[in-house]
């Protein structure tokens, strides 16, 4: 679905900058005590700056599908990224029901490398999350792999925090069914490295680009999206 995103924008100013500098989506936060958080009437301005051909991705945790549906048509948003956990005691879920509830919006579901259970590969459980979506009548079109969080993590935190994921391990999954993407901490200095690595075709980065949480820095975000361009080997 896309290549680099830089995600957590806030303003139209930014949104515009961001496109100008080759990202090619666009992340608005929708999750309530983020520090990059739109309301409507906010995701609504900084979505109008998004240039046709750049893909507006909203970002959720725990919302209603009739929400996230009613959001995505008055925005005219390209794709849904689900940032909830998975299953577990851990709120917010966003269960795999959701894809097929999303009437066929494009999903991209943000996952995180699991190692609290011994013997177990550490995308088992996304891989079981894609499988059960499937089976529901709708899998999601793209993974993002995002840093773990502990438990009791609020839900404006469960991204963007600069966290690192473990980027050999991840390497030695084995990769999912769907297209994937890496997140969590990447930076203009370290998401070369992150690529080359992994050998993942797409990254998304919040925090790495920024001056102050939800202020991008144009700079930042020239230097991330021609290091990442670079070294995926598209075009400046």
């Amino acid at each position: 679905m896309f290549h680099v995103k830089i995600c957590g924008v806030t303003t139209a100013a930014d949104a515009a900058m961001v496109a100008a500098a080759g990202g090619d989506a666009i992340g608005l936060n929708f999750i309530a005590g983020s520090p990059r958080y739109l309301d409507l009437d906010r995701g609504r301005v900084v979505a109008a700056a998004v240039p046709v051909g750049v893909l507006k991705v909203g970002v959720f945790a725990g919302t209603p599908a009739a929400d996230i549906r009613r959001i995505a048509h008055e925005l005219a948003l390209d794709a849904i990224q689900l940032h909830g956990h998975l299953d577990g005691d851990r709120q917010p879920i966003d269960p795999p029901g959701l894809c097929r509830e999303l009437d066929g919006v494009p999903v991209i579901r943000a996952v995180r490398m699991d190692h609290s259970r011994p013997g177990l590969e550490g995308l088992a459980s996304a891989r079981q999350w894609i499988g059960a979506a499937a089976a529901a009548g709708a899998a999601p079109a793209m993974v993002i792999i995002d840093a773990t969080v502990p438990g009791g993590t609020s839900p404006g935190q469960l991204g963007g925090t600069g966290a690192l994921v473990d980027w050999g391990a991840l390497a030695r999954t084995g990769g999912l069914p769907v297209p994937m993407a890496l997140a969590g901490g990447l930076t203009r200095e370290n998401v070369a490295e992150a690529i080359r690595i992994t050998g993942l075709r797409a990254v998304d980065t919040a925090s790495g680009v920024e001056a102050s949480p939800g202020q991008k820095d144009p700079q930042k975000v020239r230097d991330f999206v021609a290091a990442a361009r670079q070294a995926l080997g598209l075009p400046r």
